[in-house]
C-alpha cells in the first residue's frame, strides 16, 4: 500500500470545515486577513482554537496562514500572534516572510513551518535553504511543470506541496484598485454596490482585447486587489503521476467557490487518492470522479492542467 498524500483545502467557517472533513479533507489552511493572504473566511485566535479542536477530534490538521506581505506594524505583533497560535494547538504556520520564521523561533520553537513564497518557490536549492532554517515543507509555485516538480522532490528532504485544483492568483497589488477607481468615478464619494468579488464567483472581471472569451476574476479584500486565473486547475485525471513520485500534499484552492462545489471536489480527489494508495499497480481512473466536478463547474471557467505539462521558461 502506497503512502497517502495529504488532501489540503481552505475553509470559510467551522460549518464548512465539518462538511469538508466528512468529504475527506486531511488538513485545512485558515487564518485572518491581517496575517494571511486570500482567505475565504476570517479565523481569529478564538475561531482558530475552535477549528483545531474540531480538526483534531477528527484526526485532521490545521495550518495557520501567516503569508501576507508584512509591514512594520504587523511584524511587531508577530511574536504574540504566533505564540497564541501555538497555544491554540495549530499544527503548522504557512509563511513567506523571514520575519515570521524569526518570530516563530522566539515564541513557538516547536511550531512546524511551511515555506510558501508564492511564485518564487521554484527550486530545490532555495527550499533547502529554508529547510536548514527550520522549514519542514515547501509549497511549490503553481508555475512549475511536472518535470520541475519532480526535480524538487528528488533533491529535498522537505515535504512537498503542490496545488492540484482551483483558481490561481496571477496578480496582486496592496492597493484597493477597484475601490479607488469607483471612488474616482463617483465624484461625490458614493460607493454603493461596487461589483467586486466578495465570497462568490460573480463580480468584476478583467478581459483582454486579444482574448475576449476569457474572464479573469478581480478579487478585492483587506489586503488589496487580486486578479485570478480565467480557468480552474484540475489534475484529478493525472493525479496518479504525482502520487507515483510521492508528492506529500495536494492543495485544493476553494476561494470564490461554493461549499457544495468544494465538497464535491474533495470527495472526488479523496476517492482517487484512496483508490491509488490501496492498489497502485491496479489503479484505473474513474470518469465518475471528474464528472461529479464537471456537473458543478461554472461553464464559463474551463478545467485545465495549468502549467503541469507546459515548457516553462523563467
Amino acid at each position: 500500500m502506497a503512502t497517502k498524500p495529504e488532501l489540503l483545502i481552505d475553509a470559510a467557517s467551522l460549518a464548512d470545515m465539518e462538511r469538508l472533513i466528512e468529504a475527506g479533507a486531511d488538513a485545512f489552511v485558515v487564518g485572518e486577513a491581517r496575517y494571511g493572504m486570500r482567505l475565504p473566511g476570517e479565523f481569529d485566535i478564538g475561531a482558530m482554537a475552535a477549528a483545531v479542536k474540531l480538526a483534531h477530534a477528527n484526526r485532521v490538521s490545521v495550518y495557520a496562514a501567516v503569508n501576507n506581505v508584512m509591514d512594520n506594524a504587523t511584524v511587531d505583533t508577530l511574536p504574540n500572534y504566533i505564540g497564541a497560535l501555538a497555544d491554540a494547538g495549530v499544527d503548522a504556520v504557512v509563511f513567506g516572510d523571514p520575519a515570521v520564521l524569526m518570530a516563530a523561533r522566539a515564541s513557538a520553537p516547536a511550531m512546524k513551518l511551511h515555506w510558501n513564497a508564492e511564485m518564487t518557490s521554484t527550486n530545490y536549492a532555495t527550499a533547502n535553504y529554508w529547510g536548514r532554517r527550520g522549514a519542514s515543507r515547501v509549497v511549490l509555485a503553481r508555475e512549475l511543470n511536472l518535470e520541475q516538480i519532480i526535480g524538487v522532490k528528488e533533491n529535498t528532504e522537505l515535504a512537498v506541496q503542490v496545488q492540484v485544483h482551483g483558481m490561481t492568483n496571477i496578480y496582486h497589488s496592496k492597493r484597493p484598485l477597484v475601490h479607488n477607481y469607483f471612488e474616482h468615478q463617483n465624484k461625490d464619494g458614493a460607493l454603493e454596490n461596487v461589483p467586486v468579488h466578495g465570497k462568490r464567483e460573480d463580480g468584476l472581471y478583467l478581459i483582454e482585447s486579444e482574448r475576449p472569451d476569457e474572464r479573469f476574476p478581480i478579487y478585492e479584500d483587506a489586503n488589496g486587489t487580486h486578479i485570478m486565473s480565467s480557468d480552474d486547475l484540475c489534475m484529478i485525471e493525472n493525479l496518479h503521476e504525482l502520487m507515483e513520485v510521492n508528492i506529500d500534499s495536494f492543495r485544493i484552492e476553494g476561494l470564490l467557490k461554493s461549499i457544495a462545489y468544494n465538497e464535491a471536489v474533495v470527495r472526488a480527489y479523496r476517492s482517487a487518492i484512496d483508490a491509488y494508495c490501496s492498489d497502485p499497480l491496479g489503479y484505473a481512473f474513474n470518469e465518475d470522479w471528474l464528472e461529479s466536478i464537471v456537473q458543478l463547474q461554472n461553464p464559463a471557467r474551463e478545467l485545465s492542467y495549468g502549467f503541469f505539462y507546459k515548457e516553462q521558461v523563467y
